[in-house]
């Protein structure tokens, strides 16, 4: 086992009940609160739109308060038109700011290709075509000469180890 995983300590059979409890739990509190929208929406419509009586009114009567109810109604559908029509150009604006930050963040960047390019060619695309002469970097370099090596003959080296035995020949590696 690895240090990161902890066995646990409740049994399976335990660990299933628990999760069926809780399941049921959250059935019931789910079916609460869609029995309490229920109700505050019947509570809203009565508040909001008292209940009709129609008995006992004449039929002019009955006209005009069809002619009230659909002055009502058209000005309810132009209110949902409006907030329609708002909620419509919100999303637009919200869609194309979202573009703008992803276009920022330069997610869709193609690779960058890598190219040869000459120095001439390189200070053209700098400074523009002001600079119509050509530079030599090389001739600007400094040239180093190389110092030819005292190449050491080859000899026996028995020789060599009898000649830098003793304190003279370690004198002899030292100075040379």
């Amino acid at each position: 086992m690895s240090e990161g995983y902890k066995k646990s300590k409740i049994s399976a059979s335990r660990r299933l009940t628990l999760k069926i409890k809780l399941l049921k739990r959250a059935g019931v509190m789910l079916e609460n609160e869609k029995e309490e929208k229920i109700r505050e929406r019947e509570a809203t419509l009565k508040e909001r739109v008292p209940p009709l009586q129609l008995s006992g009114l004449s039929v002019q009567d009955l006209q005009a308060l069809c002619r009230e109810m659909n002055q009502k109604i058209d000005s309810a559908d132009e209110d949902r038109y409006d907030i329609d029509m708002k909620v419509t150009k919100n999303d637009k604006e919200i869609e194309n700011l979202s573009q703008k930050i992803t276009d920022l963040k330069g997610r869709n960047r193609p690779a960058l290709k890598r190219v040869k390019i000459s120095a001439e060619a390189m200070l053209g695309a700098l400074l523009g075509t002001k600079v119509k002469e050509s530079v030599d970097f090389k001739a600007a370099l400094k040239t180093v000469k190389k110092e030819d090596e005292k190449k050491e003959e080859v000899t026996d080296w028995r020789k060599n180890v009898e000649a830098m035995s003793g304190m003279e020949g370690r004198k002899k590696q030292f100075d040379a």
